[in-house]
């Protein structure tokens, strides 16, 4: 999840043209911290465990969600 988060990190600071691409980036790694989150046991769960699963996987898809939202609905600049 944070190597997908960098990455999209980097791709938005490429260029005007890319930042859309690295929102949509950082908000799929949530979403794919999130299923992680579901599916790993505590013990496994590292540092996506903060605080109780229900409450970390909601963060976390939520996060997500909005920012893949926000980088669809946000017109382009001109």
């Amino acid at each position: 999840m944070v190597i997908g988060v960098l990455a999209g990190l980097v791709v938005s600071f490429l260029g005007e043209s890319t930042w859309r691409l690295g929102c949509l980036l950082i908000g799929a790694s949530l979403g794919v911290g999130a299923v992680e989150r579901i599916v790993l046991p505590g013990r496994d769960a590292g540092l996506l465990q903060v605080r109780t699963k229900a409450f970390d996987v909601t963060v976390l898809a939520v996060a997500g969600v909005a920012i893949i939202a926000l980088a669809i609905v946000v017109p382009e600049g001109r």
